[in-house]
């Protein structure tokens, strides 16, 4: 039996997470309004490519526009019967949040709650958002989603902390159905230029050596983007099936690996010889590990991340060669 076809809204759709989950969610016979501001953070041509080849789809609609445009959101639910938002629009990287946290919290926490609102107000009932593991802020050991999480240490992690509170808010007071997912680490196929596995690429084809931030004993639970985008899909599936929902879930690997270990994976791909390197200064708001006990995900969303680091770097080197633009 064919499911009927359901119209879903992902914000920030253009984006690295958003353009590979549009891909995915237009053949699972669903309708997809992608939201995005192209936001001058890193090139509209970058994010304009991740979704060319989508622009021309009947299932696919792009619409240009900010989150915290509540006009735009009432015309957008108003004109759709959204079942469900899958939430992925932030202003992104825990470094930069230090310059500018006016900027992080207007969008990230300001943007969530106009569309918190909207969707009140249109009886949509279910969100799946992106948080981050670095709602954790510095701790050891892998990391459970029943942690107490009060001592974030960027503007970026504190903004993703405070939209998980105004989500359960509206669970408690609206009755909305929400997944908040603490993804750790993403990479893979149309990620940030300003992410380290792409920084890495891009320093090494250019012939600079590589900036090494601190001593390059800072680790990390690097997570391939189709394990994400499988893991949100089952979240929405999951909130489908299952009314009254709330729930935190860690969405992983599973295992961390220092920045040290993570260049070998790369010299391995790139199959160079040797990679020059210069050692910065730590940054500011940075974690010094995020390991993620996914124990949560493999039962609620039937999650098990199939992609090891080693072949997810081989596999993001690939679309690097094809793909850069």
């Amino acid at each position: 039996m064919i499911r009927e076809t359901k119209n879903i809204l992902v914000t920030g759709g253009a984006g690295f997470i958003g353009s590979n989950l549009c891909h995915y969610l237009t053949k699972q016979n669903y309708n997809i309004l992608c939201l995005d501001n192209f936001d001058d953070f890193y090139s509209e041509e970058i994010k304009l490519n991740n979704i060319k080849s989508l622009l021309n789809e009947k299932t696919f609609e792009l619409i240009r526009g900010d989150i915290r445009d509540s006009k735009l959101l009432n015309k957008i639910f108003e004109n759709n019967k959204i079942e469900t938002v899958i939430h992925l629009a932030a202003k992104a990287g825990v470094r930069y949040s230090i310059l500018n946290p006016t900027e992080y919290f207007d969008i990230n926490v300001n943007g969530t709650l106009a569309l918190l609102e909207v969707m009140k107000s249109n009886d949509v009932k279910n969100l799946v958002f992106a948080s981050s593991s670095s709602v954790y802020g510095n701790k050891n050991g892998k990391l459970k989603e029943t942690e107490t999480c009060n001592k974030q240490i960027s503007p970026y992690a504190v903004s993703k902390k405070t939209a998980e509170l105004l989500n359960y808010s509206y669970h408690v007071n609206f009755k909305m159905n929400v997944i908040n997912l603490r993804l750790f680490s993403v990479y893979g196929k149309n990620q940030r230029p300003d992410l380290v596995i792409h920084k890495f690429f891009n320093q090494i084809s250019q012939n600079k050596p590589v900036e090494i931030y601190g001593n390059g004993k800072s680790q990390r639970d690097y997570t391939y983007i189709d394990d994400i985008v499988e893991a949100i899909y089952n979240s929405i599936l999951y909130l489908e099936q299952n009314p009254n929902t709330y729930e935190i879930i860690n969405i992983g690997n599973d295992k961390s690996i220092s920045l040290l270990q993570l260049l070998t994976y790369i010299k391995e791909a790139s199959q160079i010889e040797r990679i020059e390197s210069i050692t910065m200064e730590a940054a500011k708001g940075d974690v010094e590990i995020t390991h993620a006990d996914i124990r949560k995900a493999k039962k609620l969303l039937n999650y098990n991340p199939s992609v090891s680091l080693k072949e997810g770097i081989k596999l993001f080197y690939d679309w690097f060669k094809t793909e850069k633009i």
